[in-house]
């Protein structure tokens, strides 16, 4: 694309050829000149701007978002992540002390979390676990082990809250890159009501599932199984129930269509990390478990576990100069209908 110089130069060219006067570089025309040059070079861009928006291998934001609309696709939501708080106190109590629903618990960096259900801490007990989520949707909640240690407000009689284990299945918003992908492939793919693009699609445009794959003849001729993952893994029975009426009233005739969570398969991970000099430990280690949880999603259904990918991601984090995978001792290879999860995460400094 043309400067503005470029422009200019050429229209001072353009009216000394007509006039043959130059155009004085510092005179009252070179300045209109070069404003009508600049708003000329505006029109340009705006015009490249245009041209990009228009095909979805180049649009961006609320235009992509358009592109993937025509293709009865829309741009997923970001996830909140899910684990269990356990509150506890120094001295038993004689009777129940209740923990509201709604409780927030915060880690040092004031990501903060909060009880889903009603939880009671029983008479004469120390402890007791209960369910909750990040107030906050997206991966900055998958929090890790031991890292939820504040109260904002302690219910009556409640000393302490930690997270005993990480919280996992929180996830960004979809990226630029992530939905043009799946844009794309609506067009390599075109569903036609009996291929595997069909059913995988149409699961898909439902809110709250983050990967689709649809298994042919798993009980021989005439069979389908459309399987499907959960931003945090396993899907509920009530999505699950609700894409059962979506296929049956759209299947081919006489086929058995089942539609079902995937088959777990638990993955242990143990890695180490040589810290940077200057940086942290605490903070490089949490950051580290962090992204490794957050990979660990509902969207990596009937893909492999590679130990290269791990260790892509310990090298995006600030402050990791270095890095060995201790477990899995291979990559781990996954079928269309199996889901990785994570199972125990040792992140360790590295000696």
């Amino acid at each position: 694309m043309k400067t503005v110089e470029e422009i200019y130069r050429e229209m001072a060219a353009a009216f000394a050829e007509a006039t043959g006067t130059e155009v004085a570089g510092s005179g009252d025309l070179a300045a209109r000149l070069y404003a009508v040059a600049a708003q000329i070079y505006a029109m340009y861009v705006q015009a490249q701007w245009v041209e990009r928006q228009c095909f979805p291998q180049t649009a961006e934001g609320e235009d992509l978002d358009r592109h993937a609309a025509l293709r009865g696709l829309e741009r997923r939501e970001a996830a909140k992540a899910e684990g269990s708080i356990q509150f506890s106190v120094d001295t038993a109590s004689a009777t129940d002390r209740p923990i509201p629903a709604g409780t927030v618990c915060m880690t040092a960096g004031l990501v903060r979390f909060e009880t889903v259900e009603e939880g009671t801490l029983p008479a004469g007990e120390l402890t007791t676990l209960v369910r909750a989520r990040a107030v906050e949707a997206g991966a900055a909640g998958n929090a890790a082990a031991g890292t939820i240690l504040s109260l904002a407000v302690a219910p009556v009689g409640v000393s302490r809250c930690v997270n005993p284990e990480g919280f996992s299945g929180g996830t960004d918003r979809e990226s630029d890159e992530a939905l043009r992908e799946r844009v794309l492939d609506s067009f390599k793919r075109m569903p036609n009501g009996a291929n595997a693009a069909f059913y995988e699609q149409g699961a898909l445009s439902f809110e709250g599932v983050a990967a689709a794959v649809a298994v042919p003849r798993p009980r021989g001729r005439g069979t389908v199984d459309v399987v499907v993952s959960a931003p945090s893994g396993t899907p509920s029975a009530e999505l699950l129930a609700e894409l059962t009426d979506y296929f049956e009233a759209r299947r081919e005739i006489a086929v058995d269509l089942v539609v079902r969570a995937p088959e777990i398969r638990t993955v242990d991970v143990a890695v180490r990390v040589a810290v940077a000099p200057g940086a942290d430990p605490t903070a490089v280690l949490e950051a580290a478990e962090q992204a490794l949880r957050s990979w660990f999603n509902g969207g990596r259904l009937g893909q492999p576990v590679l130990r290269a990918r791990l260790g892509a991601l310990l090298y995006g984090v600030d402050g990791v100069e270095n890095y060995a995978v201790v477990t899995p001792a291979a990559d781990v290879a996954a079928a269309d209908d199996v889901l990785p999860v994570l199972g125990t995460l040792t992140v360790e400094e590295m000696a």
